[in-house]
């Protein structure tokens, strides 16, 4: 059951407490598990309701432990259950009223042979155009620019993939660095590449008849896309002579 600290401010409300933390002090709290979070998506998640950060009187967001730990929460339903944000509402909400949640279960043990679930309906969170916008915090023009390089691809229904959030945040950080769209299409093919040499190797996976084979299908994508991602990693890292923490 999730807790609300007692005696702290309301919700919304202008910020008083010392003790509360400011987003970049969040985003630290939360890489240890979540390595890939960014302050993007943590605004984003704000921007959908999903926490509710207190405001200093200048405006800046200040967060409490209970919103770092929704958060929490909410990066674990979209990693390890593949809900999408308005099933994790519905549960955080249940969870405050003290209701058990019953979570699809991934992975679990039956005769020592590993049965994978996936949840029935959407498998990843989908955004609007506009939230896309306000998320990542760029115009219509620059987000235009990027689809037509590829970077961003719109479902037919012109809804994105939650993560395009924080491919956008990368795309914009690069550009800092005066990395301008443009460049990043070699890393776009390179991407495309690596995914179809892992869906080769998951393809008769995901035709099978069987549900279960189909799951398991997607663990191993899963799994093989984070070892292409270290290996793509640690070549670049090899070409350029240095190494990451």
């Amino acid at each position: 059951m999730l807790q609300t600290p007692s005696g702290g401010a309301g919700h919304g409300t202008a910020a008083t407490d010392s003790g509360l933390m400011s987003i970049g002090t969040v985003l630290n709290v939360l890489r240890d598990e979540f390595p890939e979070v960014t302050i993007s998506k943590i605004r984003f998640l704000e921007s959908e309701g999903l926490i509710e950060p207190q405001r200093t009187p200048s405006g800046y967001r200040k967060f409490s432990d209970r919103d770092v730990e929704r958060l929490g929460h909410v990066l674990r339903m979209q990693r390890d259950h593949y809900l999408p944000l308005k099933v994790i509402r519905e549960h955080l909400d249940a969870m405050e009223r003290g209701e058990a949640v019953a979570l699809p279960t991934v992975g679990r043990q039956r005769d020592g042979e590993t049965v994978l679930e996936v949840p029935e309906g959407p498998t990843a969170a989908r955004i609007g155009r506009a939230e896309l916008l306000a998320a990542a915090e760029i115009g219509e023009s620059e987000l235009a620019e990027w689809e037509s390089y590829g970077l961003i691809t719109p479902f037919p229904d012109g809804a994105f993939d939650a993560e395009a959030v924080t491919v956008a945040a990368l795309v914009v950080e690069l550009g800092r660095f005066g990395i301008e769209p443009r460049h990043l299409r070699a890393m776009k093919a390179a991407a495309d590449r690596e995914a179809g040499l892992v869906d080769q190797v998951v393809a008769p996976l995901k035709r099978h008849r069987n549900p279960q084979t189909r799951a398991h299908a997607e663990a191993r994508a899963k799994e093989l896309a984070g070892l292409t991602v270290k290996l793509h990693a640690t070549l670049v890292q090899t070409a350029l002579g240095v190494r990451l923490p």
